[in-house]
């Protein structure tokens, strides 16, 4: 494998810290051309030094005279603002760019990295949640290509690789079930922000632990596989599987069904996506199968969590609505972690976001962002 250069987008939060660990396992294959953070100056001015970025952005400009002092006496380059990160990730000198910003703000850095024909290793699901029409015929008129992050579609995605061609009749897309999987319904409707953050597996940034906790995380992935794997929402068949150790799985006509399997660990999937088609070691746990007495799977009841039926409802109605549903959830889950909401009003908030958004059916990119900042607006206006 031929030494590869890396533009880490959100080098600070969960994915983006875990990548760099893969990185730093492997400094002979891998340079680090770009990280970028939102505010988090302090971790993003060690990991220039250590890593010798040569480009370092921070999103937001207020930061950028600090960040700038941090870096005088290195050799990065210092920017600011989302616009130098496109242009950024646009370069010649990137190979691979991975798109790890939290939320919305992911869009525009991932359109620029596709727009140029890059290879975007993808972890910032919203993405696709958002714009996945727009974001996949980008893709398609650059030759660019996608790399799934996320466990479920990196597990995916390795399964179709031993498919040859075979007709695909479902795919099974697991879930943790999260901390309140064996609550009854009014035990969770009094959970705590701490009660939500335990999430029984997986080491996840705030956000997506709260979304894995109100099941809207699988929500979305269930619309990010239909985007990736070209598949209708039928074809989806989620089960609770509270152990993590099978991550995805496809099954054929004939009914054989194929697994990708491993220990909870974000950095063999991040790994994978920045080798690809080579495998690294991660230095993660291996499994022990005399060691794993059994595994277990549920239904999810929509009930407890109704994030699910939200997310299915929003990607058939199609058009701009996914993307509401996207930017309502960002609203309520940062008014949840807040205080401002109980955790059955991040799905209340939603459903109101949705019941009275306004179709676009065929959304341009200027749509989406209208999209965004008026259901941001709106639902502000309801908490």
């Amino acid at each position: 494998m031929n030494k590869r250069k890396i533009a880490i987008l959100g080098s600070t939060g969960s994915i983006g810290t875990q990548a760099l660990d893969v990185i730093r396992q492997h400094r002979d294959l891998f340079d680090v051309e770009l990280i970028s953070a939102n505010r988090n100056i302090d971790l993003l001015s060690q990991q220039a030094v250590e890593f010798d970025a040569n480009n370092v952005v921070i999103c937001d400009e207020t930061f950028y005279p600090t960040l700038s002092d941090n870096l005088k006496n290195t050799d990065s380059k210092v920017f600011a603002g989302i616009e130098s990160l496109c242009a950024l990730v646009s370069a010649p000198d990137v190979d691979i760019v991975l798109g790890a910003m939290v939320g919305f703000s992911g869009l525009r850095p991932t359109l620029a990295a596709l727009e140029a024909g890059k290879i975007v290793a993808l972890a910032n699901k919203e993405t696709l949640v958002a714009a996945g029409s727009i974001v996949t015929r980008t893709m398609r008129e650059h030759n660019a290509v996608i790399l799934p992050v996320d466990s479920e579609h990196s597990a995916i995605f390795q399964c179709l690789l031993a498919a040859q061609g075979n007709t695909l009749t479902r795919i099974h897309l697991t879930a943790s079930g999260g901390p309140f999987r064996e609550w009854d319904k009014d035990r969770i409707s009094k959970a705590t922000v701490s009660d939500a953050l335990k999430h029984p597996n997986w080491n996840m940034g705030a956000k997506v632990t709260i979304d894995s906790a109100t099941m809207m995380n699988k929500g979305f992935e269930m619309i990010e596989a239909c985007w990736l794997f070209d598949v209708e929402p039928s074809m989806i068949n989620i089960v609770v599987h509270p152990e993590s150790i099978i991550h995805s799985m496809i099954e054929f006509e004939d009914g054989a069904v194929l697994a990708q399997m491993g220990c909870p660990d974000m950095r063999e999937p991040i790994g994978l996506a920045l080798s690809f088609p080579q495998r690294l070691s991660v230095g993660n746990k291996k499994l022990d199968f005399a060691q794993l007495a059994s595994l277990h799977f549920e239904a999810p009841d929509e009930e407890r969590f109704p994030n699910l039926g939200l997310a299915r409802s929003a990607f058939r109605r199609g058009g701009n609505i996914p993307c509401v549903l996207n930017a309502a959830n960002e609203v309520a889950v940062k008014a949840f972690i807040e205080g401002k909401l109980s955790f059955y009003g991040i799905s209340d908030l939603i459903e109101d976001c949705l019941n009275g958004a306004t179709f676009v059916a065929n959304p341009s990119l200027e749509d989406i962002f209208h999209t965004h900042e008026e259901t941001v607006r709106i639902a502000l206006s309801k908490i």
